[in-house]
């Protein structure tokens, strides 16, 4: 069977028992900034008291940030109903006793207090016993809304790039696949709302800017690409290629060009248009009779990886963004495992990740661009279409681990897991680029 009709065949199942078929993202943005020059172990994660925090929502603040901290893997928060208590005292006295922090191996301490819509930060060098960073940030709209909790993650991303030079991760947002409509839900797990309208929904995309979603619509002529609007929930579909066969969309980094894969008798092939779906589309591929699908953008936009059937079964292949220079990427190995698809490109531009067919289950792998080794990150249950936070080293992907299909979060470097979503049936996720999703 052509990889073409097993992508029909995919998305057919997939409205009536779930079965995956696509997820592409290309948020690509590993934002990396002047740390404050703290001093800890190299290898390990910096300990981080953070102070009660005074000012309205205060409590809810300081969880926000601790756990913002905690699900980043790159700091350790150093907590507990004693270290609670002296810290309240300390934040009562706003006075920090640095020798009980450093018994206690802080690297750091943080102290925010909020006075109307503005959040005072103090990091706190312990080593050095004085105050490192000290920063007014913007708080918006009123305690625990949507618009406040996400300008406290992020204030958590800020201050986990002043203690260990790489932005966080937790003001961003994961689109993924229930039911039939697409949702969206904050990295931590919260606020999560649908973004589509009902219908038969696959493989959402987001714009680099974070405004705007492509999704694939099977309608009565077939499966669309349709573009929408979040803020206003304004759509369009795509039209520069006939109907029957359009999937997998992907925004180019500098969020100009949207690629996707359109299908007819003859094949499948990538194609390439203006992000706003207009002009003529411009094919990208030419697999003559194969079927090529799933693109993902390098970071700098010049290069695409894909899926391709050209060499009978499906793996992941590379090329120009013009088409040429086509190289196979994924190891080529005979036998009846060889199924190897839905690459996401990381931002870094260093590793791609992808799903693999082991002993007849998918698994989440990557592999790097300069020499081409492999690595499996996950082996519970089935594990499929993975998508790289903006810090490239997170991933979210769909798992059965729990019995039921739902989105899970791994921290490539530890191998650390959460589960995000806790609804069955939930796949086929992207991870936002930026905060200014609406």
């Amino acid at each position: 069977m052509q990889l073409t009709q097993r992508l029909i065949t995919c998305a057919a199942l997939t409205a009536c028992l779930g079965v995956p078929a696509r997820a592409t993202a290309q948020q690509q943005d590993t934002t990396r900034g002047v740390r404050i020059g703290l001093t800890y172990q190299p290898g390990t994660k910096p300990g981080v008291v953070v102070f009660p925090v005074s000012g309205a929502g205060g409590d809810s603040l300081q969880a926000i940030v601790s756990r913002d901290f905690d699900y980043g893997d790159r700091i350790e928060v150093i907590g507990g109903d004693a270290v609670q208590e002296t810290a309240r005292q300390q934040a009562a006295k706003n006075a920090v006793d640095f020798t009980i922090w450093k018994s206690l191996s802080a690297a750091a301490v943080v102290q925010i207090s909020v006075t109307g819509s503005t959040a005072h930060v103090n990091v706190y060098d312990v080593s050095a016993k004085k105050v490192a960073a000290s920063h007014d940030v913007p708080v918006s709209g009123a305690p625990n809304t949507e618009d406040w909790r996400m300008s406290v993650h992020a204030m958590a991303d800020q201050i986990e790039q002043w203690i260990t030079g790489v932005h966080g991760i937790a003001a961003t947002r994961i689109l993924y696949v229930r039911g039939n409509r697409i949702y969206v839900i904050d990295a931590d797990g919260f606020g999560e709302h649908p973004v589509s309208e009902p219908g038969t929904v696959l493989a959402p995309a987001w714009s680099p800017d974070g405004r705007t979603i492509a999704y694939s619509e099977l309608v009565r002529s077939g499966w669309n690409i349709v573009i929408r609007d979040l803020a206003t929930g304004r759509e369009h579909s795509v039209t520069t290629t006939p109907g029957g066969l359009n999937i997998t969309p992907a925004f180019s980094p500098d969020g100009q060009w949207l690629c996707y894969a359109h299908g007819d008798e003859n094949g499948t092939d990538l194609y390439i248009v203006s992000a706003s779906g207009t002009g003529a589309a411009r094919r990208v591929t030419v697999g003559r009779g194969s079927d090529n699908v799933s693109p993902t953008f390098s970071p700098d936009g010049a290069r695409l990886a894909f899926t391709s059937g050209r060499a009978g079964h499906p793996e992941v292949y590379t090329s120009d963004v013009d088409g040429s220079n086509v190289a196979l990427l994924t190891p080529f190995n005979f036998g009846d495992q060889n199924y190897r698809s839905n690459p996401d490109w990381s931002p870094d531009g260093r590793l791609i990740a992808f799903q693999s067919q082991l002993d007849g289950r998918f698994q989440i792998m990557t592999i790097t661009l300069r020499d081409q080794t492999v690595k499996q990150l996950t082996s519970e249950g089935i594990n499929e279409d993975p998508t790289w936070a903006p810090d490239g080293r997170h991933l979210a992907f769909t798992s059965s681990r729990t019995g039921v299909k739902e989105i899970f979060v791994l921290d490539a470097e530890s191998g650390r897991a959460r589960q995000l979503t806790h609804d069955p049936g939930a796949r086929l996720a992207a991870w936002s680029h930026s905060t200014s999703a609406p």
